[in-house]
């Protein structure tokens, strides 16, 4: 049996099917079943899931009559055979490394469910969107204090930007609600939390979301119905904190709780003018070409290598809120090294000295870095000769006076880095035995020796 069941529910989703199901068969994780649910479609979405199904054995297709997104997922729920269950919406996609660290998440911090930042992207501009901070495992109340702060934040109310167990919800018979037509996922979620004792937030992004859904309006319901089903909702959600809650904290906190009631739902829409915190899309992750890919020569070998590391540095900025220069910085101020000018260390970490600047700036303002003088004077005398010195000096040289060190604000930053470090290195002696992997060491070694010697002469 597979350990993950991916369900997908399809509708006329011709345009955009293979780059989702691209993106799930693609994943780096490989342990899952897709299970590829037709609702009824009119277009070619049915012959798409059926060419899939022909290519790669863990995609099974069902073809249904049209009944709608809920009872699709339903009747995908029914057929998963994983143990844990992830969902995703046909004109949506993953991020390459999605199951990977949302299996990692449950199964490394003995968790009931994982839920993760996504993507919102908008025309060619992407933003990173989540809620809660800190990574971290949470218990059953502390997330629901959480949610509390943004009930109708799409970050708590989709599917596809979390990890389910298969168990909690065949034991409390937990479907999607057919009889409503907005919020069913979030009533869905409330219903799993419930259930779930520990919650782990991964503030990687996992998930691109594209489409905005239809609202009540678009639907053509009446006022009453529309007030009727929004009633409905607000009664689960209560009902939610007062089982969650004593009777002492739920008095206490009733005032937020009905804060629902006003609350719209958002998904983080991002503007398409270039504003602060969004990016073109394919800038948000390290991404390279096909003809860089294949290329074949010592040039092409560095940079596929560099973009390599620079990936999976990539993976602890997004969990610090830091960039990909940030954590090569801290990288190269936590390993033994002589003292270098800032233009050397630029040079060292392929970035110019403005970016290099910048960074600097940043993890002193975050204190993940200290500033250390070089050279200080112990009496008058000396400081007013070194004072002396430094005027006669050019600013170039001055500059590479100052020295910086690590602090133990970057001590979980570097933790993390290790652990990445770890896996970087798994791949690139995947398939190697013991002998060849000592064998390949002990040349590069050499190899390295050679290139130092070169550079000194």
């Amino acid at each position: 049996m597979p350990l993950v069941s991916i369900i997908v529910p399809v509708y006329n989703a011709e345009k955009t099917l293979d780059r989702c199901v691209s993106s799930i068969l693609n994943q780096e994780y490989r342990d899952f079943e897709l299970l590829l649910l037709d609702d009824g479609s009119t277009d070619g979405s049915g012959s798409i899931c059926d060419a899939y199904a022909g290519k790669d054995p863990r995609v099974r297709v069902f073809h249904k009559a049209n009944s709608g997104v809920s009872d699709t997922r339903n009747q995908g729920i029914a057929q998963a055979r994983g143990e844990y269950l992830q969902f995703s919406d046909s004109d949506d996609w993953f991020t390459p490394e999605a199951t990977k660290f949302l299996v990692q998440a449950i199964t490394e911090h003995d968790c009931d469910m994982v839920i993760a930042d996504f993507y919102r992207v908008s025309g060619e501009r992407v933003s990173q969107k989540g809620n809660i901070e800190e990574e971290g495992v949470l218990e059953q109340a502390d997330f629901a204090l959480k949610m509390m702060q943004r009930p109708a934040d799409f970050y708590y109310g989709v599917l596809w930007n979390k990890l389910y167990k298969r168990s909690i919800i065949e034991e409390h018979h937990l479907r999607m609600d057919t009889s409503v037509s907005w919020c069913e996922d979030f009533m869905f979620n409330l219903e799993y939390v419930r259930h779930a004792r520990r919650i782990y937030a991964l503030r990687i992004p996992v998930y691109y979301y594209v489409k905005t859904k239809g609202s009540l309006a678009s639907q053509g319901l009446s006022v009453k119905k529309t007030i009727e089903m929004k009633r409905t909702v607000f009664e689960r959600y209560n009902d939610f904190y007062k089982d969650v809650f004593d009777d002492a904290d739920y008095e206490k906190r009733k005032g937020q709780v009905y804060r629902f009631l006003f609350d719209t739902a958002g998904d983080g829409i991002v503007s398409p003018v270039n504003i602060p915190g969004t990016y073109r899309l394919g800038y948000e992750r390290t991404r390279v070409g096909k003809g860089a890919l294949e290329g074949e020569g010592t040039l092409f070998d560095a940079y596929r290598e560099r973009k390599l590391q620079e990936r999976m540095l990539d993976i602890v900025a997004l969990r610090n809120d830091l960039a990909t220069v940030d954590v090569k910085l801290l990288y190269f101020l936590s390993e033994p090294h002589d003292k270098c000018t800032l233009k050397e260390i630029a040079e060292m970490l392929s970035i110019s000295r403005l970016e290099l600047t910048a960074s600097i700036q940043k993890l002193l303002g975050k204190e993940m870095i200290a500033a250390v003088e070089t050279g200080r004077a112990k009496t008058k005398a000396q400081a007013k000769e070194r004072q002396t010195e430094e005027k006669q000096k050019e600013p170039k040289q001055k500059a590479g006076e100052k020295e910086y060190t690590v602090t133990q604000e970057a001590e979980a930053v570097l933790s993390e880095l290790l652990f990445i470090l770890c896996d970087l290195e798994q791949m690139q002696y995947e398939g190697f035995s013991p002998e060849e992997r000592e064998l390949y060491e002990k040349l590069n070694e050499k190899r390295r020796c050679n290139i130092q010697n070169a550079l000194r002469n």
